[in-house]
């Protein structure tokens, strides 16, 4: 398939970031945030960045779906595309948006390749940071040009979840310990659970631009990612639940307790 190699989306993604992104950092203007929905903020930098990298991406695959989050908004029939197309790609153009907005640097740009359904490439890049992260299906997960590994939990020692739900935050899922707020961005929650931060995180929607890309990094490390309903995460997967835990053995233990929360 013709088109751009895996460091030209990543150089695409570092040069969107610096053009639009990076200079808005703790310099929005009056009007530069938007409230879209209430507490759902987006501002000029995500809008300006999407349009870049979707026009990009269909100028090398012209009959690719891009699902980006802000014309999603504007259109949700784009989600329907997105599920039926045998290629496509998802957008976040600046996920943590909240974050970006005061002033935090853990904030990313996400990209995400699939085909038939599946995820086969996935970009992450942390501009504040300068921290690139890479996946591709079958070839591993890279950060910084540096293979990563998972680490698994010792069988005697509990798992350290964190959860993007803040009415979870602080609270035990059975006889775990208490989860901690996560990064509240995908872009970088998914990387620190591969580096250690965390052994399972535990969200509540699953919208493909901000869980395609990590689930992928995840499984390539070696972690897994499933719904607290006991199924497999995919890429056009849209139940409520998501677990990406550092191995099989973790997202079981969590599961178990997790199932019980989601259906009560």
């Amino acid at each position: 398939m013709p088109g751009l190699s895996t460091d030209a989306v990543l150089d695409l993604l570092r040069d969107v970031a610096a053009e639009v992104i990076t200079p808005r950092f703790r310099a929005l203007a009056a009007g530069e945030v938007i409230e879209k929905n209430p507490g759902d903020l987006v501002t000029i930098a995500d809008r300006e960045a999407e349009v870049i990298i979707t026009a990009a991406l269909l100028e090398a695959y012209p009959d690719a779906v891009v699902l980006g989050e802000e014309a999603h908004s504007l259109d949700h029939s784009v989600m329907e595309r997105y599920l039926a197309a045998e290629h496509a790609f998802t957008v976040d153009p600046v996920d943590g948006t909240k974050n970006f907005v005061h002033g935090s640097p853990d904030h990313a740009v996400m990209v995400s390749e699939t085909v038939g359904g599946q995820a086969v490439r996935a970009w992450i890049w942390q501009p504040e940071h300068q921290v690139a992260w890479v996946a591709e299906r079958g070839a591993g997960t890279w950060r910084d040009g540096v293979r990563q590994h998972v680490n698994s939990v010792a069988a005697d020692e509990q798992p350290r979840g964190v959860t993007s739900i803040w009415a979870m935050r602080d609270q035990q899922l059975g006889t775990l310990p208490r989860m901690g707020l996560s990064w509240v961005c995908c872009g970088v929650d998914y990387p620190k659970l591969i580096s250690g931060d965390a052994d399972y995180i535990l969200y509540s929607r699953t919208n493909p631009w901000d869980h395609v890309p990590g689930s992928l990094m995840v499984t390539e490390a070696g972690g897994f990612v499933g719904h607290p309903d006991g199924t497999v995460y995919s890429a056009r997967s849209l139940r409520p639940g998501l677990i990406p835990a550092a191995d099989h053995a973790t997202y079981v233990a969590v599961q178990r307790h997790a199932q019980a929360a989601f259906t009560r």
